[in-house]
């Protein structure tokens, strides 16, 4: 059907159209896409992007006032675990501290203790004092 130069000319003018010069190796057509090169440049621009990302963070977490984070008007003092899901937290609201229950879909306020700083006692003094306060409560409802 097809004789030889029917397929030999269009052939050759291709490859001198592509820009290989009499004399010249010719060039190659497509560049694989998993070329060390191509490699290396997609890592460096992965890296760069990254870098910038991790930059940008950093300098909106050190110059960006955004209410809510940081230091502010409310601090966890301490808390302690009740059970699988609940526990009491002791915050500090604007130099009052208040003893919060936290559980699941609820937060209930315990206690609201006097203001200035929580005092600083041994475990054992602290369990000393509660159990004298209850002991006394429990014999004044006897009586």
């Amino acid at each position: 059907m097809y004789n030889k130069f029917t397929v030999t000319v269009p052939l050759a003018l291709i490859v001198d159209v592509a820009g290989a010069a009499p004399g010249e190796a010719p060039a190659r057509l497509v560049e694989s896409p998993l070329s060390a090169g191509n490699l290396v440049d997609t890592a460096l621009g992965l890296l760069l992007v990254l870098g910038i990302i991790v930059a940008l963070a950093w300098l909106v977490k050190r110059y960006v006032q955004v209410p809510g984070i940081g230091k502010g008007q409310v601090q966890i003092l301490g808390g302690v675990s009740l059970g699988a899901r609940e526990k009491a937290v002791l915050l500090s609201v604007e130099g009052r501290r208040l003893l919060v229950g936290i559980a699941p879909g609820r937060v209930q306020t315990l206690l609201v203790l006097g203001d200035g700083p929580a005092p600083q006692h041994d475990f054992a003094d602290q369990l000393d004092a509660l159990s004298v306060r209850s002991s006394h409560a429990a014999g004044e409802r006897v009586s």
